[in-house]
């Protein structure tokens, strides 16, 4: 076969080493096959272990979700735990979706850190991956593991490390971490389960989960006046029906329609093209069902359940899916309002976003008097600021635009089970106004502006495709537009360079936050325009975000349809 020499290596040491025999004959057979194309892509270099843990097409090689890479991974992630808690006990909560392998991969990780003497709290079947997070702060733990890919495609699987309060990793165990996974040869992984380190749990901790979630509602009287609310829900295969109809149920909805073709946990996700719920197609069955009932609410969970994409019926009576800017924006303004109704603002509560998400947040906050942070993408950045706040101030809710949403600190990631909780309740006071959830979307376009959000997202790949999104954004930190659609561009945030530059004095100030690539452009009107390429995908995306004044409920199509070729033009202006 015509390999490269390091591919060549590693295959060798593949067939020759510590592997076992199924995973030795399946190499074998792709030799015997000519399987070029497929060794070198399963052994060209190792997956990498990221910020966020792992994530890749399952097979075997150095380049693919297995055994031996989450053995490697979980090894090193066992090595950092004993660095930092030298003199005590360590345990660690592992949960896992209903891919393909993830159980498989759950009871590996399981091994490893049983072997290594810490102490294992193992979901018995697939959970939430918002419950794995709110499982390490119920247990004590330092640590956890969720298996899961979130909404990519069925042939991925992957491996998200989390810490002691129940986020992510961020700085500085992230990159030592990572450091430590490096060093890790497949020798040196203890793959021997110790029973006596391994604990199951269950439903015990879904009984704790669910009454915090439970304890958040606001307004269980209204939901009790509209238990007949009328929603369809849709798993899309995942881990969500094991908790969203009984948190609905929970709080008195009595009449919760699930998409039974998708109910079942499955990780070939044989209904859908991709199990995510920002795509139209993943939400298509639950659509017809939800026109067939005429329902009153549509919510669909992604695969492990820490997003969510909702539908409701618009002004002229059409079934319409909101985007994750206006449900996050929703959810907002509605416990701001509901907050501020129950006499609870004392100006020390904030709510938290991305910086991609929409400015709409930041308004609804600010003449609420609620201070808004602005974050990096990516929910551990959301959770270490509730960590930085503990004491001080306190966490209402918030969000990103890619249908993430937090309610409540409890848990420290985004929480699919939380969000249709609170959407659902939202639902159901507004029906007792006599409203609409899309007649509460224009209520709050009157009172704060009209803001309308478009993601163009373009895929280049290759290595030609990577050098071109490094020209790009080159091209615009080097020369940014001088005016979008006709406004001045008065502002670029520059993540990269940590610099905020006012673009008519030429002063700079410095940005608080960690180094990414992400270019903002601020317009005169306020329009938002950010520039980021993604971190998994050969791709880089263009969040647009114009912002307009809503004279009259009449006016809304006018006017969003002025925002819309707003968007052309500004699409135009940058070459996009």
């Amino acid at each position: 076969m015509n390999l490269a020499p390091e591919i060549q290596n590693k295959v060798e040491q593949w067939l020759s080493g510590n592997f076992d025999g199924e995973t030795q004959a399946t190499i074998q057979k792709l030799i015997a096959d000519n399987n070029t194309t497929e060794l070198i892509d399963s052994f060209y270099q190792d997956l990498e272990f990221g910020t966020g843990g792992l994530r890749g097409i399952m097979g075997v090689g150095t380049n693919r979700m297995n055994k031996y890479t989450i053995g490697m991974a979980t090894q090193g992630l066992a090595n950092y735990l004993k660095m930092s808690f030298p003199d005590q006990k360590i345990k660690v909560a592992i949960a896992h979706d209903s891919r393909n392998n993830s159980p498989y991969f759950a009871q590996i990780t399981a091994d490893v850190f049983s072997a290594n003497d810490i102490q294992v709290y193992l979901f018995s079947e697939l959970r939430p991956t918002p419950e794995l997070s709110f499982a390490i702060r119920e247990l004590g733990c330092q640590s956890g593991v969720v298996v899961t890919a979130s909404h990519n495609p069925k042939e991925y699987n992957g491996y998200k490390a989390y810490w002691t309060d129940g986020s992510q990793l961020v700085a500085p165990h992230d990159k030592n971490v990572i450091t430590e996974v490096q060093k890790i040869k497949v020798d040196e992984v203890k793959f021997t389960r110790n029973e006596a380190n391994v604990q199951m749990i269950g439903e015990e901790i879904d009984a704790v989960y669910l009454a915090k979630i439970e304890a958040q509602s606001i307004n269980p009287q209204l939901i009790s006046e509209q238990k007949d609310l009328k929603i369809v829900y849709t798993s899309i295969h995942g881990t969500g029906i094991r908790l969203v109809p009984k948190i609905l149920a929970k709080l008195g909805f009595s009449n919760v329609n699930v998409v039974e073709e998708q109910a079942e946990p499955d990780g070939n996700f044989p209904t859908v093209v991709y199990p995510n719920p920002e795509e139209a197609e993943a939400l298509h069955m639950a659509l017809e069902k939800a026109k067939k009932l005429d329902a009153d609410l549509l919510m669909g969970t992604d695969p492990d359940a820490d997003r969510v994409g909702i539908a409701v019926k618009n002004h002229h009576n059409e079934w319409q899916l909101l985007n994750g800017n206006q449900t996050g924006a929703l959810l907002v303004y509605y416990l701001i309002n509901a907050w501020k109704k129950a006499g609870k603002l004392t100006g020390k509560e904030f709510i938290a976003k991305t910086i991609v998400t929409s400015t709409l947040l930041d308004e609804i906050a600010r003449k609420n008097g609620v201070k808004c942070y602005n974050t990096l993408t990516g929910f551990k950045y959301i959770a270490e600021i509730i960590r930085n706040l503990e004491g001080k101030e306190q966490f209402i809710g918030g969000g990103e635009e890619s249908y993430g949403y937090m309610i409540g600190d409890f848990v420290r990631d985004k929480d699919a089970i939380a969000s249709c909780a609170m959407i659902a309740e939202m639902v159901a006071v507004a029906k007792a106004e006599g409203k609409s959830l899309f007649d509460k979307l224009i209520d709050m376009y009157l009172e704060y502006g009209f803001y309308l959000e478009k993601l163009v997202s373009i895929t280049k790949k290759g290595k030609s495709g990577q050098d071109d999104i490094k020209q790009m954004m080159e091209n615009f930190r080097q020369s940014p537009p001088k005016t979008l659609a006709g406004s001045r561009v008065v502002k670029m945030m520059d993540y990269h360079k940590q610099l905020e530059t006012n673009l008519l004095t030429g002063e700079t100030q410095v940005i608080e936050m960690e180094k990414s690539n992400v270019l903002q452009f601020f317009t005169e009107v306020g329009d938002k325009i950010s520039a980021r390429p993604s971190g998994t995908e050969p791709k880089i995306k263009f969040y647009f975000s114009v912002r307009t004044d809503l004279a009259n409920r009449a006016e809304f199509d006018a006017t969003e349809q002025v925002l819309e070729a707003k968007i052309k033009t500004i699409i135009g202006d940058l070459g996009v």
